[in-house]
């Protein structure tokens, strides 16, 4: 299939660490203004102020967990397609050279047997390339 699953996997690890990174800023910007040793009703302003960006923060936080989960879903999907395609080609490539197999010994041993339909089909199959989505589409006897 399609896509560098190791940069993505690198990148769902980059987006998790960044939205931890996004929240434990937003906790040190809330613990550094209640820790200013400031009162009146200014402090409680500019506190209110840093507790309600500090939100937005962890808002920020949270849609790079979802970005990381929905990429990390991607990456699965991939894989799983990736396995599918491998089992496919494995399979087709044991079919089509039994069947050629069959068809050269038929046609050596001047019987006049004919392959059998299957084998016909299985013998002129063409596959395409290694790794190609294709590959999920592919029907051959047997498979």
């Amino acid at each position: 299939m399609y896509g560098d699953t190791a940069a993505m996997r690198k990148r769902v690890m980059q987006l998790r660490e960044q939205g931890l990174e996004i929240r434990a800023m937003a906790d040190r910007l809330v613990s550094q203004a209640e820790s200013v040793p400031w009162h009146g009703r200014a402090a409680e302003s500019m506190r209110t102020r840093i507790k309600d960006r500090a939100s937005h923060l962890r808002e920020a936080a949270s849609f790079h967990d979802s970005a990381a989960e929905s990429l990390d879903k991607h990456v699965h999907e991939i894989d799983r397609l990736q396995e599918a395609i491998s089992t496919v080609e494995r399979k087709a490539a044991t079919l089509t050279a039994d069947a050629r197999a069959r068809t050269a010994a038929l046609e050596a041993d001047d019987s006049g047997r004919a392959p059998s339909d299957e084998d016909t089909v299985l013998a002129q199959f063409v596959a395409p390339p290694a790794g190609h989505k294709d590959w999920l589409t592919v029907s051959l006897p047997g498979l």
